[in-house]
C-alpha cells in the first residue's frame, strides 16, 4: 500500500463526488493536518455529514478504508516540497529545459508509483501471464505506449497486438477468447474509441485492463482491472504528452518486468532467441 497520494486523489475526484462526500473531501483538503487526527465519526461531524459518508468517500476513492486515506494524506504532508510541474517559457536556455523536463519526469514517475495499488498490479500480471493474446488499444500519443508494450511482450513470446485503427481493433476483439486480455490506454480516460473497444471486450467476457490518469472515467468503467498514472495536469507546453507518456511507459515496464520475472526461465530463453534473431538480421555476430 502506498503512503502518499491522498491529496491528489481528493483533488481529482472532488468535482465528481456526491454532495455529502464532496463536503468531506473539501474539509480534508482545507484541514489536512487536523483530518488525519480524527475518527470517521468526528470527521463526519466536522464536515456536517456522517461517519457513513466518510466510509462511502473512501470507496469512491478506491482506498480500503479511512485509515489508508489518512496514511496517504499524512505521507503527503511529510513529503519535502518539490519544484512543481514546470512549463517551458519562450527562449529557455538548454540548461533550464534539462532541469525542468527532468523534474517533471521524476515527479510523474513518483506520483504514478503512489497510485499503483498492489492488488490491481498483481491481478494485471496474473491475467497477462496467462493470456492467450494481449490486445493493446490506444489513440494518438497513447498508441505509442501500446506499440512499446507490444514490442516488449513479443520479445518473451507473448502474442501481443497493438492497434491504432479502432475498426481493426473491434474486429479482433469481437473474436477474442475468454483468456485473452484487452488493455485500454488513455491518459484522460475520455477516449471514446478506447472505451468502446473495452466495452465490446467486456461483452465478450474477455479480461479488460485500463491505464488512465487517476479517477472515474469512460475507459475505467469497462475495466476489470484499473491501473492509474499520475493525475497531475500537463503543462500548457506539452510536446507529445511528455509527462503522461513517461508515466504510462513506467506502468508498462512494471507489468512487463513482473510477467517476465514470474516466467524467468522461459523469459531468458525467449530473450536470447530474439536477441540472436536481431543480431542475425543486422549482421552482428553473436558474442
Amino acid at each position: 500500500m502506498s503512503t502518499h497520494g491522498g491529496i491528489v486523489m481528493l483533488t481529482e475526484m472532488l468535482p465528481f463526488l456526491p454532495p455529502s462526500e464532496k463536503k468531506i473531501a473539501s474539509y480534508i483538503l482545507k484541514n489536512p493536518r487536523e483530518a488525519i487526527t480524527l475518527t470517521t465519526m468526528e470527521l463526519g461531524k466536522r464536515s456536517c455529514t456522517s461517519g457513513a459518508a466518510v466510509i462511502r468517500l473512501c470507496k469512491s476513492l478506491n482506498v480500503k478504508g479511512f485509515q489508508e486515506l489518512k496514511l496517504r494524506i499524512a505521507g503527503d504532508i511529510q513529503k519535502k516540497a518539490v519544484m512543481g510541474y514546470s512549463d517551458i517559457e519562450p527562449n529557455e536556455s538548454v540548461t533550464t529545459v534539462i532541469e525542468k523536463m527532468t523534474n517533471n519526469s521524476i515527479q510523474a514517475i513518483q506520483e504514478t508509483a503512489e497510485f499503483l495499488t498492489l492488488d490491481e498490479v498483481e491481478k494485471a500480471v496474473n491475467v497477462l501471464k496467462k493470456a492467450g493474446r494481449i490486445h493493446l488499444v490506444g489513440v494518438g500519443a497513447s498508441s505509442i505506449i501500446a506499440q512499446d508494450a507490444q514490442q516488449k511482450f513479443l520479445r518473451i513470446n507473448k502474442n501481443a497486438y497493438a492497434f491504432t485503427d479502432m475498426h481493426i481493433a473491434a474486429l479482433q476483439v469481437a473474436n477474442a477468447a475468454p483468456n485473452d486480455v484487452v488493455v485500454g490506454i488513455s491518459f484522460s480516460g475520455k477516449t471514446l474509441e478506447v472505451a468502446k473497444v473495452l466495452q465490446l471486450a467486456k461483452q465478450q467476457g474477455t479480461n479488460t485492463i485500463s491505464l488512465t490518469k487517476y479517477g472515474n472515467n469512460a475507459v475505467t468503467e469497462y475495466a476489470d482491472i484499473r491501473l492509474y498514472t499520475s493525475a497531475t495536469k500537463e503543462p500548457a507546453f506539452r510536446s507529445a504528452a511528455t509527462t503522461s507518456r513517461i508515466a504510462q511507459l513506467q506502468v508498462i515496464d512494471i507489468l512487463f518486468t513482473c510477467v517476465a520475472s514470474t516466467l524467468y526461465d522461459k523469459t531468458i530463453k525467449h530473450l536470447d532467441a530474439t536477441r540472436d534473431a536481431i543480431n542475425f538480421l543486422t549482421g552482428n555476430k553473436k558474442e
